[in-house]
């Protein structure tokens, strides 16, 4: 089958809001390609975070900042692709207005596009996946590959096929690790955008006795199910699509949401109304630069800040409701 492929070109500090506008126009699966992450992979402490950088990811790290995204090579796809360029020429001109701040550069927000044929493609990533230990004891192994587990690891078996989700990037893992440190406060689980349902699956392996994952995105909910089965939790972990926290009658103890900042604050109060008193929220997926708006949302919807994780330009919050019950 032939896609567009379209790739828009951005600053680092313009990948948000491009992101934004993306999925304002119901586009959820995009790769985002941000430089700064090889030099971030590169300056990492510890020996088991990589062994081996290719020339092809060195050369990666001098390139912009980047969005890619695929469309279906028909009429609707281009005329899709056309109301992108639109809405990109209006984010460029919010910018040149000042209406994202002062000094703020998008870069130069252009699109380039292309046909391509999904056998080409589609499963070229795989060879860049490979067993990572997300946190001290989760480990996130692709199902096409062979690993030997150490006593007392909790082992994910990831297919993400087009769905987001390996664990591989600092949204992901610093996610996984605020639910590690809080193993034993949660039995009812929330995972909002679940893309390939890793986190509902880590939830599970946990101790969660009841996990729902939802995400708007047909794919990433067939992908999602594909993976809790393979993971033996289908009698624990329900996904569904849906649009996030709207209408969904669950009270869980704790909720996640791998999102981007704009989402999180987005949906923060919805989350809220989904927890039962003292429940916990752990977001995620919010530029270093939108910390301080995300956690004035976060307040003002109803739950007080416990903890923040940064790494790489990224940050992930853990808070708490401060329902009193009553």
């Amino acid at each position: 089958m032939k896609y567009i492929e379209a790739r828009i070109f951005s600053s680092k500090q313009g990948l948000e809001p491009l992101a934004s506008v993306v999925m304002a126009m119901g586009i959820t699966n995009f790769a985002i390609d941000d430089p700064s992450e090889v030099a971030g992979l590169l300056n990492k402490k510890n020996q088991h975070d990589w062994d081996y950088v290719s020339s092809e990811v060195l050369a990666a790290g001098e390139n912009e900042a980047s969005i890619t995204l695929y469309l279906d090579d028909t009429g609707e796809g281009r005329k899709a692709l056309q109301k992108l360029r639109s809405a990109i020429v209006e984010l460029k001109s919010g910018e040149a207005e000042g209406l994202y701040g002062q000094g703020v550069t998008f870069g130069r927000l252009e699109v380039e596009d292309r046909i391509v044929d999904d056998a080409a493609w589609k499963d070229n990533w795989k060879e860049y996946f490979k067993p990572f230990k997300a946190t001290s004891r989760i480990v996130v192994k692709p199902t096409w590959e062979e690993y030997g587990g150490s006593s007392g690891e909790l082992v994910i078996e990831m297919d993400p096929g087009m769905a987001f989700g390996t664990g591989t990037h600092p949204t992901t893992s610093m996610c996984m690790k605020f639910m590690e440190r809080c193993a034993g406060q949660f039995k009812a689980v929330l995972d909002v955008g679940c893309g390939s349902g890793i986190l509902s699956i880590a939830a599970a392996l946990l101790g969660a006795e009841d996990v729902l994952g939802l995400d708007i995105d047909a794919e990433a909910v067939r992908v999602a199910k594909e993976n809790v089965e393979l993971n033996g939790f289908g009698g624990i972990v329900r996904i569904a699509e849906a649009d996030l926290v709207k209408g969904v009658g669950f009270i869980a103890d704790m909720a996640v949401a791998n999102l981007i900042a704009d989402l999180v604050l987005l949906l923060a109060e919805g989350i809220h109304g989904n927890l039962a008193p003292g429940g916990l929220f752990i977001s995620s997926g919010i530029l270093v630069e939108k910390l301080h708006e995300t956690i004035a949302g976060i307040r003002a919807a109803g739950f007080e800040i416990l903890d923040i994780l940064e790494e790489d330009e990224w940050c992930a919050i853990l808070a708490r409701s401060r329902k009193n019950g009553a």
